[in-house]
């Protein structure tokens, strides 16, 4: 069993590629970020982390960081890889803000770790893996979806800072970055019944699909059905475009946004841990 290291996506995306799509759905974090790596490499200030766990030349494990965020870890077809990772990561990092990963990865990693490093975790969020190939059609509700403009500039910034305090308890220092760069990529949908009502935006392209996240309905706005409208709506553009999938993360701990997703036609491809190391 050998770890082998990668200076850059462009050598490491073409090694990984097909492993990670033989679960497309469930890594389509990693693919999705591996593909920015790629194509935006300004995004990120630091240099990856990125590596595979092989044997025999055969990929068992993928895993990857880009700091500040935290480690991201595939499915593995042997967890003898974790030990591998964890003592190759300790070069780098002396310390970790947490690791998102499949459900048993994520658990042998955090053990793993905190033996080697010390460091205590917690489970911040369980995560359920959702993937769409046709929208299921669903009761009509009021308004339209639209992509958003520099008009709304201000509205985005102030529903993606409720959003980030509501779903993950903290605000992304870094609010005006993101909603730059959503309006110039075009990747932030409303839906508009006469005033916006709803949000949902793409990120993460994958090589067949794209990954819906920073979905958010103000408290004023809801059980009307305008986030699942909104969801359905950017999931028929996204295939509409030629995408085979849509996929998308939830909080397995709110079953209203589970229900709804599943209504539209997501189905679960399996279940993500993100732990926090303290």
């Amino acid at each position: 069993m050998k770890l082998n290291r990668f200076q850059n996506a462009a050598q490491f995306y073409p090694r990984v590629k097909d492993y990670l799509l033989n679960q497309e759905g469930l890594h389509n974090l990693l693919l999705g970020i591996s593909h920015t790596l790629i194509e935006n490499p300004e995004r990120f200030e630091e240099k990856p982390y990125l590596a595979t766990v092989e044997v025999n030349g055969d990929i068992v494990a993928v895993a990857m960081r880009t700091p500040p965020r935290p480690l991201l870890l595939s499915q593995m077809k042997d967890f003898q890889a974790v030990e591998l990772i964890a003592q190759d990561l300790f070069i780098f990092y002396q310390s970790l803000p947490g690791v998102n990963a499949p459900t048993d990865e994520a658990q042998a990693f955090t053990q793993a770790w905190h033996l080697l490093t010390g460091q205590s975790y917690q489970l911040k969020m369980a995560l359920g893996t959702f993937e769409l190939k046709k929208v299921q059609p669903i009761s009509q509700v009021p308004g339209y979806l639209r992509l958003a403009t520099e008009g709304d500039g201000e509205l985005l910034k102030n529903w993606y800072k409720a959003f980030s305090l509501e779903a993950l308890g903290s605000i992304d220092s870094d609010i005006e970055s993101w909603v730059k760069r959503v309006l110039q990529h075009g990747t932030a949908y409303l839906w508009q019944n006469e005033v916006p009502v709803s949000i949902a935006c793409h990120i993460g392209m994958t090589p067949n699909g794209a990954r819906i996240s920073i979905v958010y309905t103000p408290p004023e706005y809801r059980r009307q059905g305008y986030a699942s409208a909104c969801v359905a709506a950017l999931s028929q553009t996204l295939l509409n475009r030629g995408n085979r999938y849509c996929f998308l993360f939830t909080d397995l701990a709110n079953p209203t946004s589970n229900h709804i997703y599943q209504e539209i036609g997501y189905q679960s491809v399996g279940d993500w841990h993100s732990y926090s190391f303290l």
